[in-house]
């Protein structure tokens, strides 16, 4: 009896020993879900057109992997050169990954591709792909225009990977097909079936499947009527979407490459978007695939994607990743505080130091930058830090290398004055409201490319409110919808009321809008001002106003040009001008653009820009006439702004000037290239510029001294 009964136990334990010798390695596997993979492209042109990674432990909180720059080469895996619009999937076994991405190079057209890229990797580093084009590998293709936006999802009855994408062939509208990948994930192995019949037959692009509930949902964009993100649902993953009413995106813009994913702490999906027009995403957050709640708030990225999908991984993943294209230098710019001045942080790597400007009102005894700090990673005495006492020192710890020590220091720089990318600064003292306002350009769009204005308001020139949009060119100008650049402004009492006339440049033209209050809302006139060249003027830009009243006569007087400076009287309704009195009055060859007119002691005082705004040296000069309409008298040095090599200062100009009232106490207000990355930038520079406010002062002749240009700048004490 004995003898049995350890028999029979010693093969209960055997077989204990062998299930968990087969299973438990299972288990292992299936790891636990702790961050989040964000595969993206990033614009139109040469290696934007490629996949990058970003990295996330929350889902709202992404960094970039390896510098923003490509982890897989376009060239490489496409046929065209270029690749857009990543999805990537975990496969069913848990380990293997697939990516499917457009084959494109945009430049070549939209209707120039008929290629998809397919892609498989078991580590999230390497990577195999096959291209397949739709056209030469199935019959029947001949008048297909384009292949955009492949996806992938497994196929649990088939036991196979569906692939679909939306195709457009001749006249038709784009629709969306779906195909099953091979075994190899390296071909297509049957033919493009339309997976979703739209009931208006409107164009459907960028789908994105869902399974919740027992029901596949399917998000597409779709064109035309119902403009937008939609939604269809069915039991079957392969036909049967019936579509729901309404749509999706939170927002009034244009929108495309919805990607929808579950977060790892079980609230939810994120359903993502798009905003292409505004070079924007927008992140909202839903329990039930049809409620869904904006939290853009919650979201920061250090990099600006364009279409991608967003993939949950695990620690060991995340580890792995960050070992490959992440480093301490990039644990260092994580910084969230939205204290610091993010555009203008030093990291000197060579002598491992980080400064980081904060902004004005900021206690520096206790702060606390925000690293965004990833599995492995390390930080060294933790925040908060007290850099009253001088510079902190840090030890870095990551994964792989060994821990570095940097050396932390943090201060107030008020310039920049605005936190992130503005240009061309006008800058009024309103009597009505007792405050300073600044009205700059816009900056930071490729090639000048912005399409609104915003003001700000300051009691002291050092703390500045942001006031908002008080002009869109689409939305309130009829006869421009594009560059939004360079106004200026004046205040005039009428009929014992302020009013305020703001002249602006759009489409190389001059218009003007009148508002009651310094902030608006402005109201254009309904026309350009100033539309075509002065009698004589060959070349140049219409560009650039300056408006002045002469306190000697009450006169007013519009300034403009780039490559001449013509000036006219305004007429008295101050929207048109007497054009009988337009003069060109441009001082000598230096002068390029932006013209700024005061009056002080009996003299006008003329300044302008000289070079082009991409220019390091783009820099102020002046000159002194007895008449607002000139002629102008130019003095001996008279370069009064310019860069300081020595701060990393460049490309500083195009300014105005005011006047503290009742005192004869003047400042300076312009832009500069961002400080520090502005030179390395190249020609982008131009538009990637910073406002600033420094002190100007005159000599006993009423000569103005050379400003120096700080990054410190000016508090106001009144």
């Amino acid at each position: 009896m004995n003898i049995k009964l350890n028999f029979y136990y010693t093969r209960l334990l055997l077989s204990g020993i062998i299930l968990a010798l087969t299973v438990l390695p299972a288990l292992a596997q299936k790891q636990k879900n702790t961050a989040y993979l964000f595969t993206y492209f990033t614009g139109n042109t040469g290696l934007e057109e490629s996949i990058r990674f970003a990295i996330s432990t929350d889902g709202y909180t992404y960094r970039a992997l390896n510098n923003d720059q490509p982890v897989i080469s376009a060239a490489a895996i496409s046929s065209t050169g270029g690749v857009r619009d990543p999805h990537i999937l975990r496969g069913a076994d848990g380990k293997t990954f697939y990516m499917v991405v457009t084959d494109m190079v945009s430049a070549k057209g939209w209707d120039s591709n008929r290629a998809m890229v397919l892609l498989k990797s078991t580590d999230l580093i390497n990577w195999t792909s096959s291209i397949v084009n739709i056209r030469t590998r199935f019959p029947g293709q001949e008048n297909l225009l384009r292949v955009w936006a492949p996806q992938t999802i497994y196929d649990q009855k088939a036991g196979k990977y569906m692939v679909y994408w939306s195709m457009k062939h001749g006249k038709d509208p784009d629709k969306i097909y779906w195909a099953y990948a091979n075994k190899d994930f390296t071909d297509l192995e049957t033919e493009p079936k339309q997976l979703f019949f739209s009931p208006t037959n409107g164009a459907c692009i960028d789908g994105d499947i869902i399974f919740d509930q027992g029901k596949y949902h399917l998000f597409f964009k779709t064109e035309g009527e119902g403009l937008g993100i939609r939604v269809a649902v069915s039991d079957q993953l392969k036909e049967g979407y019936v579509l729901r009413e309404g749509n999706v995106q939170q927002t009034k813009d244009p929108v495309e490459g919805a990607g929808v994913f579950k977060l790892n702490n079980g609230e939810g999906y994120i359903l993502m978007y798009d905003v292409y027009t505004k070079g924007r995403y927008q992140f909202t957050k839903t329990k039930d695939l049809k409620q869904f709640t904006v939290v853009d708030h919650e979201v920061k990225m250090n990099f600006h994607p364009r279409h991608g999908t967003v993939l949950p991984i695990t620690t060991q993943e995340t580890t792995a990743l960050l070992k490959k294209w992440y480093s301490p230098e990039n644990l260092l710019s994580s910084f969230q505080s939205a204290a610091i001045k993010k555009n203008n942080v030093v990291l000197d790597t060579t002598n491992s130091t980080l400064y980081l400007p904060v902004k004005q009102g900021i206690s520096l005894k206790s702060f606390d930058p925000g690293f965004v700090i990833f599995p492995g990673m390390d930080i060294s005495p933790k925040a908060p830090y007290d850099f009253t006492k001088g510079p902190v020192k840090l030890k870095v710890s990551f994964p792989g290398t060994k821990p570095k020590v940097y050396e932390l220091t943090a201060s107030a720089d008020l310039n920049p004055v605005l936190n992130g990318y503005y240009a061309d600064p006008e800058i009024l003292y309103s009597h009505k409201t007792g405050k300073y306002h600044l009205y700059p350009t816009s900056d930071g769009f490729t090639d000048w490319a912005g399409t609104y204005f915003k003001t700000f308001s300051s009691q002291n020139l050092a703390d500045w409110k942001d006031e908002g949009v008080i002009l869109d060119l689409p939305r309130d100008v009829s006869w421009a919808k594009k560059n939004a650049w360079a106004p200026t402004i004046t205040e005039k009492k009428v009929n014992g009321s302020y009013k305020y006339y703001y002249y602006f440049t759009a489409a190389q033209k001059i218009g003007v809008a009148v508002a009651d209050d310094p902030s608006g809302p402005f109201k254009d006139s309904g026309k350009a001002l100033i539309a075509g060249k002065p009698k004589g003027v060959k070349g140049g830009q219409e560009i650039d106003p300056d408006v002045f009243t002469d306190p000697e006569s009450g006169k007013s007087y519009l300034y403009w040009g780039n490559g001449y400076m013509a000036v006219a009287l305004l007429n008295d309704d101050m929207i048109s001008i007497d054009s009988s009195s337009v003069k060109v009055i441009t001082p000598d060859d230096t002068y390029r653009e932006g013209s700024e007119v005061f009056y002080r002691k009996g003299k006008y005082y003329f300044l302008w820009s000289q070079n082009d705004t991409r220019d390091a040296d783009y820099g102020v000069r002046y000159g002194v006439s007895d008449s607002p309409t000139g002629k102008i008298n130019l003095p001996e040095n008279n370069l009064i702004l310019s860069k300081d090599v020595n701060q990393g200062i460049y490309a500083t100009g195009h300014n105005s000037v005011i006047q503290v009232p009742g005192k004869d106490e003047w400042y300076m207000v312009y832009h500069r290239f961002t400080r520090p990355h502005g030179l390395e930038m190249g020609q982008s520079a131009g538009y990637h510029r910073e406002v600033c406010i420094d002190k100007l002062e005159f000599d006993a002749h009423g000569n103005i001294k050379v400003v120096q240009p700080t990054l410190k700048g000016i508090y106001l004490v009144k």
